[in-house]
């Protein structure tokens, strides 16, 4: 199934309860705009290559549109709309005052220099700047991108508008950028984990957990989770899998990470095995924090684990979602348990706006209350409506979109 098609069908089974009728359901689902550029670039080598870029800009009703910027060789359109439609929901279910966007550059950045990658991101910068700002989209990381871009767009949408560090979240600290703000997904999906295992009375010590994923998100939830005494026996990238049945040195693999080009690649201290066993373990939490789709009808009835919560976005398929809820298994969905990134962006954007910094305690104290709240009300929509997770959360969402639109009517 198409990553958008994913997507609807989780609306609209949340859209079912909540009796939406066919009207409001196509406003709230079609994007207000979306804008595919060229973007011609000479290579190091004297070359010209041709990129496309996206950016697609799902709803506005809340608030300005947010979504990050990712790199990556199999972005498309298709792909680009599910995120940003995902962004709405995401940023209404923790009551943040956006709405939904998303963009990207169908290339392979390991691939490419830097100083290619930054003629890119300025291309693409110039291609799109009339349609981004602080009041109108802003833009952040994602998958392939990082402060070094965000800091490339800043300066290339400042030589058309002048100065407003707000136009991009995720810079650099030097460019107004926040604290915090590389931890704040995987952070996220720590706390969150333990206030879901608390609720399921399932004791740090006692539970083994799995991280499919390495990266910013996967590394920094690992750290949270072995700090707060959890016995993290998996961890993997896409060089490999690594398991140890009595639990990993975080703090070490995080430390072979450093020195060896972010990779996991030849760490030594565990046993190896594949991306696909790792998601298999006999654990009590999987935590899929790396790309979309790798929990599918194929492998669902495999999968061990009794609890799952959604680093990544998009990684469960429709399909093996019901295939999780008949069996039984606790899935926290990706527009819940990965909103960390988007929280503390949001507080790096009211600094900007307001010309004053926090300081790394407040940011996360601060995240911690957004996220247990918004978790609170997701378990009692769950509970009340006797349903998943994930329905309550997209229910909410979606009540909070539609309130918004009708409230500033239709004219």
């Amino acid at each position: 199934m198409k990553a958008h098609a994913a997507v609807q069908l989780y609306f609209d089974r949340a859209a079912d309860v909540l009796g939406l009728p066919p009207a409001i359901r196509r406003l709230l689902v079609i994007p207000k705009r979306e804008v595919q550029v060229q973007i011609p670039v000479e290579m190091d080598d004297g070359r010209l290559e041709t990129f496309v870029g996206y950016r697609v800009q799902h709803d506005n009703s809340r608030g300005p549109m947010k979504g990050g910027l990712r790199y990556h060789p199999e972005v498309d359109l298709d792909e680009v709309r599910a995120l940003a439609t995902l962004m709405t929901w995401k940023t209404a279910v923790v009551e943040l005052p956006y709405g939904g966007a998303k963009g990207g550059i169908a290339i392979d950045p390991r691939k490419l220099s830097i100083k290619e990658l930054e003629r890119i991101t300025r291309k693409f910068t110039d291609q799109i700047h009339d349609v981004i700002g602080p009041h109108e989209d802003i833009p952040a990381p994602d998958m392939g991108t990082s402060w070094r871009e965000m800091a490339w767009i800043r300066n290339q949408w400042e030589k058309y508008h002048g100065f407003n560090p707000a136009v991009i979240t995720g810079k650099p600290a030097e460019h107004y950028g926040i604290e915090g703000r590389e931890e704040a997904t995987g952070r996220g999906v720590g706390i969150l984990a333990y206030k879901l295992l608390g609720l399921l009375h399932r004791k740090p010590q006692q539970t083994r957990v799995a991280l499919q994923g390495f990266g910013n998100v996967g590394s920094h939830a690992a750290k949270y989770l072995y700090e707060s005494q959890y016995k993290v026996v998996a961890v993997s990238d896409h060089t490999g899998a690594f398991y140890r049945k009595d639990g990993l040195d975080v703090p070490a693999l995080l430390k072979h990470a450093l020195g060896n080009k972010g990779l996991l690649q030849g760490y030594a201290e565990a046993e190896q095995i594949t991306n696909e066993q790792l998601l298999e373990l006999e654990v009590d939490l999987l935590i899929p924090a790396a790309l979309g789709g790798v929990i599918t009808r194929q492998n669902a009835e495999r999968i061990r684990a009794p609890v799952i919560i959604e680093g990544a976005n998009a990684p469960t398929d429709p399909e093996a979602d019901d295939i999780l809820h008949q069996r039984g298994v606790t899935v926290l969905p990706d527009i819940l348990a990965n909103a960390g990134g988007v929280t503390v962006s949001y507080f790096e954007w009211v600094q900007n706006l307001q010309f004053y910094k926090w300081g790394l305690n407040r940011v996360r104290q601060e995240l911690e209350a957004i996220l247990t709240r918004a978790f609170e009300t997701v378990w009692q929509e769950a509970k009340t409506h006797q349903c998943s997770l994930r329905t309550a959360a997209y229910m909410i969402a979606i009540r909070r979109v539609k309130a918004a639109t009708e409230l500033a009517g239709h004219q």
